[in-house]
């Protein structure tokens, strides 16, 4: 890649892990779902015009039902999910269980698609979700009266990253060959129609601080509309296999910016759970066991979202 190419995907790395840290900023006032619908809400209002510019609109309609699928699974299911978690557990160490959506993906083509697994990638699914198990073993608790909120952000985290691989191969499925652009700005607009009513009953009694409205600002301008424009623009530019390795960078800025913002701890279990996720994915995605100059085996689903930007 060239320097630029690799400031870009560093810049798409540091804005999805802020994401996590505006999260945790706004959703003690929002609530996880009203959160989430505002994200996607101003998200699709800052897409539409980029999409009218270059006369996509009538592409909505077309693909309407697919568009609603993935907007749900893609956005306002993860979206509040992820939300809910942030109300628990830290921003680092959701990041890093978000960090499984590769392998997530795999097995959702493996059962759905019926996509071949190799014994590499097999191993790479088995020590990546060990990591995660070895995350939460501290938070399981079946002492009566115990509090399980840790263990239930957890595994709010793993089933937003479980929506996500679906996602992946719904899109495949559904939406091959339509432009990325359509795809990012029909999923947000679906998933704000998906959250308008929950949200609308679940809006705060007080009216959210100006700090968190900024937050959940920041998380729809910076962390979605632009990071869905930068990541599509990076995949028409160097290709699927180079653009997702941004998976293992983003929990290293989730960890950093709450470290610096939020004073969150990096404790050794993060750090070594991490780790065990990040080389699940590398043997899950064929980025080690595989001899120099070869291309990792990625899905198509990932493969068929960087054709046309």
């Amino acid at each position: 890649m060239k320097p630029f190419d690799i400031g870009e995907l560093v810049l798409l790395a540091a804005l999805w892990g802020a994401s996590f840290l505006f999260m945790r900023l706004g959703v003690h006032e929002f609530g996880p779902v009203a959160l989430a619908a505002v994200r996607v809400g101003l998200a699709s209002v800052m897409l539409i015009p980029l999409l009218a510019s270059r006369g996509l609109l009538g592409e909505l309609r077309t693909h309407w039902q697919g568009l609603l699928l993935v907007g749900a699974l893609n956005g306002a299911i993860p979206f509040a999910l992820f939300s809910f978690a942030a109300l628990s557990i830290t921003a680092g160490l959701s990041s890093i269980v978000n960090a499984t959506t590769p392998l997530w993906t795999a097995v959702v083509a493996f059962v759905w698609l019926r996509q071949g697994l190799t014994p590499l990638r097999a191993l790479g699914l088995v020590v990546g979700f060990a990591g995660v198990a070895f995350l939460a073993w501290d938070k399981a608790s079946f002492k009566p009266g115990a509090d399980h909120s840790g263990l239930l952000a957890v595994l709010a985290c793993a089933g937003a990253t479980l929506c996500y691989g679906v996602a992946a191969n719904a899109t495949r499925r559904f939406l091959s060959g339509v432009p990325p652009l359509v795809v990012a700005t029909g999923s947000q607009v679906a998933a704000a129609l998906l959250l308008a009513v929950p949200a609308a009953w679940l809006w705060p009694a007080a009216q959210p601080s100006g700090a968190a409205w900024g937050a959940v600002l920041a998380l729809a301008a910076l962390c979605t509309a632009l990071a869905y424009i930068m990541y599509f623009r990076l995949m028409s530019r160097v290709g699927p296999t180079n653009a997702v390795s941004v998976t293992f960078l983003i929990p290293l800025f989730a960890i950093l910016w709450g470290a610096i913002f939020l004073g969150e701890a990096i404790t050794a279990q993060m750090a070594v759970g991490g780790a065990i996720v990040l080389a699940g994915i590398a043997l899950a995605l064929g980025l080690a066991g595989r001899s120099p100059g070869k291309q990792p085996d990625f899905p198509t689903a990932m493969k068929g979202r960087a054709k046309r930007w």
